[in-house]
C-alpha cells in the first residue's frame, strides 16, 4: 500500500428548514475544512465525501420544523506539503447561502477542477501568480 499523503478538504454543509412541506430558499451554511490521511488523491476524495454524509442529521426546532443539516458537497481538496502544521486541523465557517443544493453545480467544482487533482502544487501555483503580477 502506497504511503499516506495529508489531506485537506474544505466541505459544505447546509441548514435545511422544512416548514408546512416548504424547505427555505436562503439557507445557513457551514464551510468545514477538514485534515486526514489518504494513499492518493482519489481515497482523499472518497475519504472528504464519507466524512461529509457521516455528519449529517435531522432535528426539530423550536417552531415545529424540522431542520436538516445535510451535506452538499466538496468545495476543494488540497494535497498538504511541508506547510501542514498540525495532524488534525480543522476550520469551520458560517456563511448563508441562497439554494445552496439546488445549486450545487456552480458551488460545487467538478473533481478533476479540486487542486489535488490538477497536478498543482502551491509553490508551482504561487511562482506562477509572481511571474503574471510582474
Amino acid at each position: 500500500m502506497p504511503r499516506s499523503l495529508h489531506f485537506s478538504a474544505k466541505l459544505l454543509f447546509q441548514f435545511r428548514v422544512v416548514a408546512r412541506r416548504k424547505s427555505n430558499l436562503r439557507r445557513t451554511c457551514e464551510e468545514r475544512i477538514v485534515t486526514f490521511k489518504a494513499p492518493t488523491a482519489e481515497r482523499a476524495w472518497e475519504t472528504a465525501n464519507r466524512l461529509g454524509r457521516a455528519d449529517e442529521f435531522t432535528y426539530r426546532n423550536d417552531f415545529g420544523g424540522t431542520v436538516h443539516f445535510e451535506y452538499v458537497g466538496i468545495m476543494e481538496l488540497l494535497h498538504l506539503g511541508v506547510e501542514r502544521s498540525g495532524p488534525a486541523e480543522v476550520w469551520y465557517d458560517i456563511v448563508e447561502r441562497f439554494k445552496p443544493s439546488e445549486r450545487k453545480a456552480k458551488l460545487i467544482p467538478r473533481k478533476v477542477q479540486l487542486q489535488a487533482f490538477a497536478g498543482v502544487s502551491a509553490g508551482k501555483r504561487s511562482r506562477r501568480a509572481r511571474r503574471s503580477s510582474a
